[in-house]
C-alpha cells in the first residue's frame, strides 16, 4: 500500500484520441500509470487533444494501522550457505535415512550473525564482505558446527510412515501420505520462485512432484475435494477482506524464505496432500484475518500459520476465525524465547514449539531432544485456561490462563533441515539450514493431514481441533502418552520458574514431540485409548449455620468410585458423587476429589475449594432518598442479606412504610427532611442489621426550559421540540414569535413557511397544578436556501513558450464524498497529478497560443459544475 501523499500523473500526449483514462485515487494512494513524452516547441499552436481524461476523486482520509498488529515470520537460518546436499535420495527416497546428518562448519566471522529472520541475501552479503551487521538484540549463532537433516532422516527420526518404493500404491499407503487432504499455508507477501523451489526440493530428495493448479479470483468456493492420486500445489492471493484476488502481493525476501520452508516441509511430511499457499497482502493482523477466512471458505483442512504478533486484548475479537468445523489451526509459538504471541495463544489453535534434535541415523539409536533455547512459550495474559488443560494432565498443575505451547517438533537451526531457496530475479538454487517454530508448524500440519486421510478411509470426520484427544485421551493415559509422545524434559527458553522443560506438560515444549506412527493410530481412530475420568475443579461456598451439600462434576467413560483427600472432619462423598457436611466449620479447605474408573482402573482428580463463612447480619446501607411534594414516593433500600428478612422502621413520619423487599412507599409526602432507622431481621439467624436513611422531600419546583439556537432554511418547514422539565402537566405560550410560528399542547413548535431572518422567541411553560411558570429563550435563525454541488476553481495559467507551466484545479463540495471530474480541450503535452480533490496541471514545454480547457465535475449526489479554464502561452 502506498502512502496517502502518492499522486497519479497521466500525460495527455500519451493518450489515443479514441480512449479515456480512468484513475481511482483512495486514501492509501493510487496505482501509478505514467509514460514519457517530449513536447517539441512549435511556432503554430499545439494540437488540441481530443481525448477526455477522467478522474474519480475521493477526499483524502488519513490511514494507519490503528487497532492492527504486525506479525513476524518465525524462522531462523543457520549462518552458513550450504553446498547442495547429497543426491542419494533422488534415486532411493529413503537412502539417507540410515546415514548420519550432514555437519557444516560455520566460518569464524559468521558466528556473530543474527539468525532470526535472516535471509539468504543477507547471509551471502556478510559472507562475501566479511562484515557481519550488528545483531541488534537478535540471537546470533552460538556454535561453530551446524547439523542439517534431510526429509528421509526426519521421517526416520520421528517415525513417520515410510514412503512407497513404487508408484503403484494402495489406498492405505496413499492415506499415509495425506492423499485427499488439504494443507493451507498462510503467509504474507509473495515468493515469486516458490514453485521452482518446491520442484528443486522434490527432485533432490526423491519426493513426489506436485502439479501446479491455477486458481483465478473467480474460483467458486468451497473447493472440490483434493485428489487422492497425487499432489497438487496452488498459490492464491487473499484480499484483506478474505476473498480471492488477482493482485499479487509485493515480494519480501524474509517472507519469501518463510514461504519456501513452510511449503517444502509441509510437502515433505505429507507428500500427497494438496497444498494451497495463501499469500496475504501484508503482515497486519487484518490481512492475516482475511487469509484465514479465505482458508475457512475453501473447505476442510489444516491451516499452518508460521508467524506471530504480540498478544493483547484485541485477540478476543478475532478468535471466531478458528471456529470453523473440520478445520485444524496450527501456529508457531515464536522464536524470541519466553513469551506468548497470536495466533498460537488462542485455545482453538494448536501451538507448536521447537526443540533441538539429536538423531544419528542408526537403527538402534532413537532420537533425543531438548527444548530449543529460543522457542516461544509461557502463560497467556489474556486467554483463560481451556478445559483440556486440566490438573489431571501430568505436569500441568492448576492454571487460570492458557499455557503455550501444546506440542513441539525440531526447530533449532543448528539441528536444522534443508530448504531450497532461489533469490528473486535468479534461477540458481541455494541451500540453507533452516529452523524456528515456523519449521515445526507445517510438519505438524502434515501429521494432521495424514490423520484426516486415514480417518476418511474409515468414514470418520476430520480431526478438527485435536486438543481434547492430545490432552485427555493421550496425556492422561500413561501408556498412551509414552508411546505417542517423546516427553522432552530438559532445556529451557528463559530463566523464569516455568521456562524449563520438565516431566509431563511444560510451557516450553507442551506435551512433547510426536512418535508419528503411534500418534496417527490415535488421531485416526484406529487405536482406542482408555480415558481417565476428568474431575472439573470448582469453588463451593457455604455457611456455618447451614448443612453443606453439592455434587462433583466428573466426565468418565464408565462408572467410577469416589474418594476425598484433604477433606475436613465430617465431610463425606457417596457413590453418586454427592458431597455432604452436616455441621460445616468456618475456614477455607482444598479438597481433592478422586474418581477411579471401575473398568480401566484409571483415576482422575480435581481440587474443590470449599469456603465456609460465619453468617453476617443483614446490611442496611446509610443512604439518602429524595422526593417532592405532590408526587408519591417510591424508593428501594439495597439491603444485603443471606437469608429472607423482615424489614421495619423507627422514627418514620406518618404515612411512610417499607416492605420486606426494602421498598419505601409514601402516598402524600410532606416537605421536610426526616431521619429514619431501617431495621432488617434475618428470619433464619435472627440477626438484625440497621441503617439510617435520610428522606428529603422538596417543594415542587417550577418548570424549567432549556434555551437553544434553532437553525432553519427559507422554504423548508421548521419544527422543533424544546427541552422542558416539569413535575406536572403544563401549558405552553409563545411571545416574540414571528407570524405563522405556533406551539402545540405537546410543546412542539412549528413554522410552515419560515422567513429569512433572526428571531428571539420566549417560551413560557405553566404548571397546571401549582401555577408556577418557567421560561426559556430561543434564537431562531432562518438562512437563505443554498444550492449544493461542486465548486471548481483554478489558478491563472499564463506562461511563456518553452518554459514549464504549472497550476492547479481545485474542486470543493461540502455535501459530497466523491465525484467524477472530466477535462477536455487540454493541448498535447499537458499532464495531470490528482491528489485528493486537487488536480495538479503541468505543461513541461508550452507552445504559443490560447487554449480553453473545459472542466466538468459531477458529485455522487448528481450535482454538476463546469468551468472553462483559459491557458495563455506567449512568445518568448
Amino acid at each position: 500500500m502506498k502512502s496517502p501523499n502518492h499522486t497519479t500523473s497521466v500525460p495527455l500526449a500519451s493518450l489515443l484520441s479514441t480512449f479515456s483514462v480512468a484513475v481511482m485515487l483512495s486514501a492509501c494512494g493510487g496505482q501509478s500509470s505514467s509514460t514519457s513524452s517530449t513536447a517539441t516547441q512549435q511556432a503554430a499552436p499545439a494540437a488540441i487533444a481530443t481525448a477526455t481524461t477522467t478522474f474519480d476523486l475521493v477526499s483524502p482520509v488519513p490511514q494507519g494501522l490503528d487497532g492492527q498488529q504486525i506479525a513476524k515470520p518465525a524462522f531462523y537460518l543457520a549462518p552458513v550457505e550450504l553446498s547442495a546436499p547429497s543426491n542419494v535420495d533422488a534415486y532411493n527416497n529413503d537412502a539417507s535415512a540410515s546415514k548420519a546428518p550432514a555437519l557444516h562448519r560455520v566460518p569464524e566471522h559468521m558466528r556473530g550473525f543474527a539468525m532470526r529472520g535472516a535471509t539468504l541475501q543477507q547471509m551471502q552479503a556478510a559472507q562475501q564482505s566479511g562484515v557481519v551487521p550488528d545483531a541488534a538484540g537478535k540471537p546470533a549463532a552460538s556454535t561453530g558446527v551446524v547439523t542439517t537433516y534431510t526429509p528421509a532422516q526426519i521421517r526416520a527420526a520421528y517415525s513417520l510412515p515410510s514412503l512407497p518404493t513404487t508408484a503403484a500404491m494402495t489406498a492405505a499407503q496413499a492415506a499415509a501420505l495425506g492423499a485427499g487432504q488439504t494443507i493451507y499455508i498462510v503467509d504474507a507477501y509473495n515468493d515469486p520462485n516458490v514453485i521452482a523451489e518446491l520442484a528443486a526440493f522434490n527432485t533432490h530428495f526423491g519426493l513426489m512432484g506436485c502439479t501446479t493448479v491455477n486458481m483465478p479470483a473467480s474460483t467458486k468456493l468451497p473447493l472440490a475435494a483434493a485428489p487422492t492420486t497425487g499432489c497438487q500445489f496452488s498459490v492464491v492471493y487473499s484480499s484483506a477482506a478474505g476473498t480471492l484476488t488477482s493482485a499479487s502481493p509485493a515480494n519480501d525476501a524474509g517472507w519469501a524464505t518463510e514461504i519456501a520452508l513452510d511449503v517444502e516441509w509441509a510437502h515433505a511430511t505429507a507428500p500427497m496432500a494438496r497444498i494451497i499457499l495463501i499469500e496475504a497482502p501484508d503482515a497486519s493482523s487484518t490481512s492475516f484475518s482475511g487469509a484465514i477466512s479465505l482458508a475457512n471458505a475453501m473447505g476442510p483442512g489444516a491451516v499452518s500459520m508460521s508467524f506471530g504478533a504480540p498478544e493483547g486484548s484485541w485477540m478476543a475479537a478475532m478468535d471466531s476465525l478458528f471456529a470453523t468445523a473440520n478445520m485444524t489451526y496450527l501456529a508457531a509459538t515464536g522464536d524470541n524465547g519466553t513469551g506468548v504471541s497470536w495466533p498460537s495463544a488462542s485455545s482453538r489453535v494448536l501451538a507448536v514449539g521447537g526443540t533441538t534434535l539429536n538423531y544419528s541415523g542408526t537403527a538402534t539409536a532413537a532420537r533425543s531432544e531438548t527444548a530449543w533455547s529460543n522457542t516461544g512459550g509461557g502463560v497467556s495474559a489474556y486467554v483463560a485456561a481451556p478445559s483440556y488443560q486440566s490438573s489431571s494432565v501430568p505436569g500441568m498443575g492448576t492454571k487460570s490462563n492458557r499455557g503455550v505451547a501444546d506440542v513441539a517438533f525440531n526447530g533449532d537451526p543448528n539441528s536444522g533441515q534443508y530448504v531450497a531457496i532461489i533469490n528473486a530475479g535468479s534461477s540458481a538454487v541455494s541451500w540453507v539450514s533452516a529452523g524456528g517454530t515456523s519449521l515445526s508448524t507445517p510438519q505438524w500440519a502434515g501429521i494432521i493431514a495424514i490423520a484426516n486421510a486415514q480417518r476418511a478411509l474409515s468414514g470418520k470426520a476430520a480431526v478438527g481441533a485435536p486438543h481434547a484427544t492430545l490432552y485427555s485421551q493421550i496425556a492422561q493415559n500413561a501408556s498412551a502418552y509414552s508411546s505417542t509422545f517423546l516427553d522432552v524434559t530438559s532445556g529451557s527458553d528463559g530463566s523464569c520458574a516455568r521456562c524449563s522443560a520438565r516431566v509431563g506438560y511444560d510451557e516450553v515444549t507442551g506435551l512433547g514431540t510426536p512418535n508419528v506412527v503411534s500418534m496417527l493410530s490415535v488421531l485416526s481412530g484406529a487405536t482406542s485409548v482408555a480415558v481417565a475420568p476428568v474431575v472439573t475443579p470448582a469453588t463451593i461456598n457455604g455457611l456455618t449455620t447451614t448443612p453443606l451439600s453439592f455434587t462433583v462434576s466428573v466426565a468418565a467413560s464408565n462408572a467410577v468410585t469416589y474418594s476425598l483427600t484433604g477433606a475436613p472432619s465430617g465431610m463425606t462423598i457417596n457413590s453418586s458423587g454427592a458431597v455432604t457436611w452436616a455441621t460445616p466449620a468456618a475456614g477455607n479447605y482444598a479438597v481433592t476429589v478422586n474418581a477411579k474408573d471401575n473398568v480401566n482402573g484409571l483415576s482422575g482428580s480435581g481440587v474443590y475449594t470449599v469456603k465456609i463463612t460465619v453468617p453476617a447480619a443483614p446490611v442496611v446501607p446509610v443512604t439518602t432518598v429524595n422526593g417532592q411534594v405532590g408526587k408519591a414516593l417510591s424508593a428501594t433500600v439495597p439491603i444485603t442479606a443471606v437469608d429472607p428478612i423482615t424489614v421495619s422502621l423507627t422514627g418514620a413520619p406518618a404515612g411512610l412504610s417499607i416492605s420486606n423487599a426494602g421498598v419505601f412507599a409514601w402516598a402524600t409526602p410532606v416537605a421536610g427532611t426526616y431521619s429514619v432507622t431501617v431495621l432488617a431481621t434475618d428470619t433464619v439467624t435472627k440477626l438484625v442489621g440497621k441503617g439510617i436513611v435520610t428522606i428529603v422531600i422538596a417543594q415542587t419546583p417550577p418548570p424549567t426550559i432549556t434555551g437553544a439556537t434553532i437553525n432553519g432554511t427559507v422554504g423548508t418547514a421548521l419544527s422543533f421540540t424544546p427541552t422542558v422539565s416539569a413535575s406536572n402537566p403544563i401549558t405552553y405560550t409563545l411571545s416574540g414569535a414571528p407570524s405563522g410560528m405556533v406551539i402545540s399542547a405537546a410543546g412542539v413548535v412549528t413554522w410552515a413557511t419560515p422567513v429569512q431572518g433572526s428571531y428571539t422567541v420566549t417560551l413560557t411553560a405553566k404548571d397546571s397544578k401549582t401555577g408556577l411558570s418557567g421560561t426559556g429563550v430561543f434564537s431562531v435563525v432562518i438562512a437563505a436556501k443554498t444550492v449544493a454541488g461542486p465548486v471548481i476553481t483554478a489558478t491563472t495559467m499564463t506562461g511563456v513558450a518553452g518554459k514549464p507551466l504549472s497550476g492547479t484545479i481545485t474542486i470543493t463540495d461540502k455535501a459530497a464524498t466523491s465525484m467524477q471530474v472530466s477535462i477536455t480541450g487540454m493541448p498535447m503535452g499537458v499532464s495531470f497529478s490528482p491528489a485528493g480533490l486537487v488536480i495538479g496541471v503541468l505543461w513541461s514545454s508550452p507552445v504559443t497560443g490560447t487554449y480553453n480547457v473545459t472542466v466538468t465535475a459531477t458529485d455522487n449526489t448528481g450535482a454538476t459544475a463546469k468551468l472553462v479554464v483559459p491557458i495563455t502561452i506567449a512568445v518568448h
